[in-house]
């Protein structure tokens, strides 16, 4: 990675263990001496770090924040095999294993530890706080709180199509054999997990040129998705939250997120009039990231922030 003199950071690749297995990150450190705060980073459904999560890392480290941003197992430069296997359980044990690795990194500030999710993330993010108070701040970017609303912003046709799939593949699972692969963002009409207008066009935009991700997983992962709602564990959660919603989100409603957030004891919204993935990039990009940091000035300074 670059490394460049006129970085006020360096980064590294790093390595951390979860279960039997590793995932591997992006590590940022600031320059300045002391401890740091640490944001850990980590995307969405099918996403990897390579898709913008390293836009915003620059963005927090520049500001005097450690990022530790990293693959999910199974995706990316991580290990796990099959590949492309989206397992809810394995992506929160990742989270966990995440935060047990920073707290065993002497730079950092082992009191001002941040979570950001985005997207299926996001939701990540708030049942990762729940469980572990040691967090002292959450950041979750328009976030899958509720798995009925974004199952039902799919058109029927192809829930039952994405169905037959995902049967098919967790019956193959038992037998040892391939996965079965859905899409995960397909054109109206096609199938895919993510299929709104803005779905195909904004999933692929993320996508660093002439290294892009695979666009699809396991098909089983269906068959969970419909009970998964970490937006309930909001309640649960100590630290400030910052929950940053796009209100013409086609892909994770806001309707449910805004009921989630008002429950948490420390939350707190902003809403852009963005889509889903329009947050990632240009003027809507500028727009959180410094919204965010604004957040993060109140409660988890850095030193280079508060010398500024």
């Amino acid at each position: 990675m670059d490394n460049s003199l006129s970085q006020p950071f360096t980064t590294s690749v790093v390595k951390f263990k979860s279960g039997s297995q590793h995932c591997s990150a992006d590590y940022y450190l600031p320059n300045n001496k002391g401890s740091h705060p640490v944001i850990i980073l980590a995307h969405g459904l099918g996403g990897v770090r390579t898709m913008r999560l390293g836009a915003y890392a620059q963005r927090f480290a520049q500001k005097g924040y450690a990022c530790l941003v990293f693959d999910y197992r199974h995706f990316g430069d991580s290990e796990g095999q099959p590949r492309q296997l989206l397992d809810i359980k394995k992506q929160l044990e990742d989270w966990q294993s995440a935060i047990d690795y920073v707290h065993t990194l002497p730079e950092i500030e082992h009191r001002k530890i941040v979570l950001w999710g985005t997207s299926f993330g996001g939701g990540h993010v708030l049942a990762a706080a729940a469980k572990d108070h040691r967090v002292a701040a959450v950041i979750s970017q328009c976030p899958f709180t509720n798995g009925l609303s974004s199952s039902l912003a799919v058109d029927p046709l192809t829930s039952v199509k994405i169905l037959a799939r995902s049967i098919q593949d967790r019956i193959g699972a038992l037998l040892n054999a391939q996965p079965v692969m859905v899409p995960i963002a397909a054109k109206p009409g096609e199938t895919g997990l993510m299929t709104s207008p803005d779905s195909y066009i904004g999933y692929t935009r993320l996508q660093p040129p002439g290294n892009e991700p695979p666009n699809f997983v396991a098909a089983r992962f269906a068959l969970d998705i419909i009970r998964y709602y970490p937006g309930r564990q909001a309640k649960k959660i100590k630290a400030p939250v910052l929950f940053c919603l796009c209100e013409p989100d086609s892909v994770a409603p806001s309707k449910p997120a805004l009921k989630y957030a008002a429950q948490a004891p420390k939350g707190e919204v902003k809403l852009y009039q963005d889509g889903h993935f329009d947050i990632y990039l240009g003027d809507a990009f500028d727009r959180v990231v410094s919204d965010q940091l604004e957040f993060l000035s109140r409660y988890v300074p850095s030193r280079r922030a508060t010398d500024m």
